[in-house]
C-alpha cells in the first residue's frame, strides 16, 4: 500500500519522533547532543518552527513543534538531519545511514493534547529508567518550564502562558501537571498517532481538519457512519 503523504499544516502543533536506525545509539556523549541542540536551534529559527518542548534520547528525540507554513517543518527535520548525520560520522568514524527511515509525526489538537504532549515528552526519560525525576535529565525543555534555566530552543505555547498570571504561578502549575503524569490512553494515542501519521483530536476537531486537507487525517472517516450502517459486534 501506498505510503501515505505527511500530515502538516501551519499553525497547529505537531509531535515529531525520529529514531535511530535500528534503534542504535545517536546521542554518544555530551558534544553530541550540545551539537543536535545547536542544530535544532538554528535551523527552527531559520525555518520558522516555534518547538514548544522537546527531549533529547539515547537513540531516539521528540519535538513539538507549529510550524510557520506547510513546508517549514519538514525543511527544518530535513536540515537537521543531513547536518547531524555529516556530523556524527565524521567524528564517530562511521559511514551510511543513521535514521530510522523518515521521521514520523502527526498533527494534534492543542486545547485536548498539547499540555498532555508535554508532559509525555517531559516524563519519557524517566519512564526509561535514565532520571528519577523529569528535571534530572538536561536534554528536555523541562527545566525551561520550571524555570531552572532559559532554553533557547524553546517557545512557549499560548496554553502554557495561560496556565498562570505570573512566572512562578505558570512555573507552579506546569510542574504539577507533569508530577501528576499522562494517563496510560493519552500515552497510546500520543504515540500511535504519531508513529502512524493520524491526526489526534476530538471527532469535531477531525472533521473541521479534513474539510482543510485532501489526504486522509484519520483512519476512519470523519463523522457520521454512513446511513443504514450497522454496528457489528
Amino acid at each position: 500500500m501506498a505510503r501515505l503523504p505527511r500530515l502538516t499544516l501551519s499553525g497547529h502543533p505537531h509531535h515529531v519522533i525520529q529514531r535511530g536506525n535500528n534503534r542504535q545509539t545517536i546521542f554518544v556523549d555530551t558534544q553530541d547532543y550540545e551539537t543536535m541542540h545547536t542544530l535544532l536551534v538554528e535551523c527552527a529559527q531559520k525555518f520558522r518552527v516555534a518547538v514548544h518542548a522537546y527531549v533529547l534520547m539515547g537513540n531516539h528525540f521528540h519535538l513539538l513543534a507549529t510550524p510557520t507554513d506547510i513546508e517549514a517543518l519538514p525543511r527544518m527535520m530535513q536540515a537537521v538531519g543531513r547536518s547531524y548525520v555529516r556530523y556524527f560520522n565524521q567524528r564517530h568514524g562511521r559511514s551510511g545511514t543513521l535514521w530510522e527511515g523518515r521521521y514520523r509525526s502527526t498533527l494534534i489538537q492543542s486545547e485536548r493534547y498539547l499540555l498532555a504532549c508535554m508532559a509525555y515528552i517531559d516524563l519519557h526519560p524517566v519512564r526509561a529508567g535514565l532520571a528519577v525525576r523529569p528535571s534530572d535529565w538536561l536534554w528536555s525543555s523541562h527545566a525551561h518550564y520550571l524555570g531552572v534555566r532559559n532554553d533557547r530552543l524553546v517557545t512557549p505555547h499560548a496554553l502554557y502562558w495561560a496556565l498562570g498570571n505570573t512566572p512562578f504561578a505558570r512555573e507552579a502549575a506546569y510542574g504539577d501537571l507533569v508530577q501528576a503524569g499522562v494517563a496510560d490512553d493519552h500515552q497510546r494515542q500520543l504515540t500511535d498517532a504519531t508513529l502512524r501519521g493520524w491526526a489526534l483530536g476530538e471527532p469535531t476537531f477531525i472533521e473541521d481538519l479534513q474539510k482543510k486537507i485532501e489526504r486522509r487525517v484519520s483512519r476512519a472517516p470523519a463523522g457520521r457512519p454512513p446511513a443504514g450502517s450497522k454496528k457489528h459486534h
